[in-house]
Parts: C-alpha cells; sequence; structure tokens
C-alpha cells in the first residue's frame, strides 16, 4: 500500500487519491535516454518503450486506457496526452497542454480529461473529451467540487467522491502531520518506515470522519445525483465495464481497520451498498479491487493475515461465489490485474519495505491459475457453497530491481493479450513500457 503523496496532505487525503497514479519523475539534466527496445537478460522477454518524454505515464491499473477497437493505448505525458497505435507504435497527440487525464470510454472511445479552473485540486474544473482519430473535442460537464473517478459502460454517467458541503466539516486530523511518510513517527515518538508513516497519515484521514458523498453526473444532460452519503472515506470508484448501472466503491483507511470493498445501484434511488468481503481474523485485509473485462467477477488483493498468506480473491457479482487463488511473498504485487479473456493474471511486484516484505519482490510477473481439485475425485458435502481453492504460478517477465516503487507500475493487459502495459523510472524519468507474454525469438 506504499503510496507517494504530492502537495498538500490535507487536499490529497481529503480527495481519497491513497495511490501514486499522479507521482511524476522527470529525466535529470544530462541523463541517457532510455533504451527503446531490450530483451531481458534474466527473464528473456521483450521490453520495448512506448513513451518518447520523460514523465510520461500510462494510467491506474483498473482505469481503462484502450479504445474499444483495441487499436490505440492513451497514457499522459508532461505537455499533454497521447495516442498510440498498438500495431505500428506510431504516436498522435490527442490533447495538448497541462490537462489530468482520466480515462477511455469503452463504447465511443472518446478520451476524457479535465482541466483544473484553479490551483485547488479539489476545486472547480472542467471535463473535456476528445476523439482521439478525429480529434474532435467536446465540453462534457462542469465540476464545481470534489473528484471524478470513473466513467459507466455506456459513458452516460460519470462519478465521483466529494465533501458535503451541506453539514459542519471537523477538522482532519492528518493536517497537523508531516506531509512526507519518511517524516512521519509514532505516538510514543519513534522512527517509522516510509510506509509505517504512510500507514499513520491514512488513519488519521480515517479518524477524521469527514461527511463525504458518492456523486454521478449526467454525461448528458449535466444533472448532478447524489448516490452515497457517509463519514467513512470513500475512495476508488469503478463502474462496471459491462452494467452501466453497478458501482464498485471502498472505504479506504487502513485495510486491517477497514471493511473496504462495496457494490452499490446507482440507477436505484437510495439502493443500499453490498459488503462485498468480511473479516474472518485479526488483521486480515482485502484491498485494490478491480472488475473482470466481462463484469462478472470482483477481483482483490487478500492477505490472511496481512504480510504473511497471499491470495488474489474473487467475488462473483451475480452468484456470491468466491475463488482465491494462493500467491508466492516474491509474487505479490502492489496491483495484479487479469487478461481479457479471463485465464491469466499479472503483478507489478513490490519492494521489501511494502507489505510482503519480499525479499526478491522487485518483478513484473506473469500469474497462471491452477485449480486445487478434489483428491480422486472425491467431493465434500456442500463443496459447491465453498471458496473454490487455486494457486497461481508465476514467470518473471522485467526486472524491476532498478525501479523506485514510489512510483506504482501499474500493470495492465493490451486488449489481445499478448502485451503487458506498466509505467516505470528504471531508467531515471517516468516512462510507458510494455513487456511481450511470450518470449522473444533468437
Amino acid at each position: 500500500m506504499k503510496s507517494f503523496l504530492i502537495g498538500g496532505a490535507a487536499a490529497l487525503l481529503l480527495a481519497g487519491l491513497a495511490h501514486a497514479q499522479d507521482m511524476q519523475t522527470l529525466a535529470k539534466p544530462g541523463e541517457p535516454e532510455p533504451p527503446l527496445e531490450w530483451v531481458d537478460k534474466t527473464t528473456g522477454h521483450r521490453v520495448v518503450r512506448l513513451s518518447r518524454e520523460a514523465g510520461s505515464s500510462s494510467l491506474y491499473f483498473n482505469y481503462n486506457g484502450y479504445t474499444p477497437k483495441g487499436d490505440r493505448l492513451v497514457f499522459s505525458t508532461p505537455t499533454g496526452v497521447t495516442a498510440m497505435d498498438l500495431k505500428t507504435r506510431a504516436l498522435t497527440r490527442i490533447v495538448d497542454g497541462k490537462v489530468k487525464l482520466l480515462f477511455v470510454g469503452r463504447k465511443t472511445g472518446a478520451v476524457y480529461y479535465e482541466k483544473a479552473l484553479t490551483a485547488d485540486p479539489m476545486g472547480p474544473k472542467v471535463i473535456m473529451a476528445t476523439d482521439p482519430y478525429t480529434k474532435a473535442t467536446r465540453q462534457v460537464a462542469k465540476l464545481d467540487r470534489g473528484g471524478l473517478q470513473t466513467l459507466n459502460a455506456d459513458e452516460t454517467l460519470l462519478a465521483g467522491v466529494a465533501v458535503r458541503t451541506d453539514v459542519p466539516i471537523p477538522p482532519n486530523l492528518a493536517d497537523s502531520l508531516p506531509k512526507n511518510p519518511d517524516d512521519v513517527k509514532s505516538a510514543d515518538g519513534k522512527e517509522l518506515s516510509y510506509a509505517e508513516g504512510r500507514e499513520v497519515q491514512l488513519n488519521a484521514r480515517l479518524d477524521s470522519r469527514i461527511p463525504m458523498e458518492i456523486f454521478t453526473i449526467n454525461t448528458v444532460t449535466g444533472e448532478r445525483k447524489i448516490v452515497h452519503q457517509a463519514t467513512d472515506w470513500l475512495n476508488h470508484l469503478q463502474f462496471s465495464p459491462t452494467d452501466p448501472g453497478l458501482l464498485m466503491f471502498c472505504h479506504e483507511g487502513p485495510w486491517h481497520k477497514v471493511d473496504r470493498l462495496w457494490l452499490v445501484r446507482t440507477d436505484k434511488a437510495g439502493d443500499t451498498p453490498i459488503k462485498i468481503h468480511t473479516r474472518t481474523m485479526n488483521m486480515e485485509i482485502a484491498g485494490h479491487e478491480w472488475f473482470s473485462a466481462d463484469g462478472k467477477t470482483v477481483w482483490y488483493d487478500l492477505q490472511t493475515p496481512r504480510g504473511e498468506d497471499f491470495w488474489v480473491a474473487g467475488y462473483e457479482v451475480a452468484t456470491g461465489k468466491r475463488t482465491w487463488l494462493h500467491v508466492e511473498r516474491n509474487d505479490w504485487s502492489v496491483h495484479f490485474n487479469s487478461s481479457p479473456d479471463g485465464k491469466l493474471f499479472a503483478g507489478d511486484g513490490g519492494d521489501s519495505e511494502m507489505v510482503a516484505h519480499a525479499p526478491d519482490g522487485k518483478w513484473i510477473v506473469l500469474l497462471k491459475p491452477r485449480a486445487v481439485p478434489d483428491v480422486a475425485g472425491i467431493h465434500a458435502p456442500g463443496a459447491e457453497h465453498l471458496i473454490s481453492p487455486g494457486v497461481l504460478d508465476s514467470e518473471r517477465l522485467v526486472d524491476m530491481r532498478g525501479h523506485d516503487y514510489r512510483l506504482e507500475p501499474n500493470v495492465n493487459f493490451t486488449p489481445d493479450g499478448q502485451w503487458l502495459v506498466f509505467r516505470s523510472n528504471m531508467h531515471g524519468g517516468n516512462q510507458v513500457y510494455a513487456v511481450e507474454i511470450d518470449k522473444a525469438r533468437p
């Protein structure tokens, strides 16, 4: 759960941006140009650099960056937004200027981004959409406060979170802490690691019990509706990729303290959120959730307990059926992801300071599920109602030992399932890379 704070702690913690998707590292003066292509000497897999500007960044792991036809990848650069042809790797500038890339629409392929109107990251902004082929641009909505986090499957609704304005706002306890997690100390004054300092920051924000709301904005009419209100810290919104009315969200904070994963319908007024995972032991954690490409399953990082036993867990939306796939310590990753056909998983690794404390975990890994069958075909009574167990067998694709994990790689599969895209500072400035899943041929 290691993350990086940019700017004031209060602004980001109020916004609920508890991940590092906007961290930017520019090239240092005189730094050599990173290679455009190489074969990883350790793994034998081909890696290519997709971006050309240091400071470029692909989207957060659960945000869609691909056009519906599967022919374009969209990513941000220090000077705008770029689309890459996945066949030719030709780059086309889609948007000029400093904007925040949000996501690519799953229906039209429009590139959605926001332009801030003030210096306040949670202040007023306009939401724009640009066609990646014609560059035709339109204004989608105006946002007076809060932050947008997701777009539904048919592109009729945007959803985001905001602090309520109709009730008193208590002080944000995180404001009294240092902005840099490295400078945070424990209650008794002891030195903490970066990750532990971050936990203290998260806990202070959670304990503030700041009233928040989840809202939607109609992309046609501009109508704003409130979906859910709470003093829980609301974050990590994700619409289903296939069901326009199904929204997933989380309760942010230290994972062992919160009930994190929830589903709610935006097309049913006053719908009661459904909890996806219930803790069964102290220090059990679940998070960094995402939908499968077909929208049928919610997958998430599960640890029983935290830092000791690792799983990629699945919850079938229609039935509640559960699958747990075991992960080895060195294969645990900041973020996992699944392939478009649902047959493979991938992880972006993590350093030794992170929750798994993996001694050799800095790798991009491909993970292949293997079910644990009944012995001799003998079925336990009621086995169909139990968790379906399995194992994720790993293959290392990219050596990330030169990567600083304060920038999370955020691995994702290309639409054809043949490459994994990620971002890295392994050569200095942030760049967008891809690794071929098949091994390189001589």
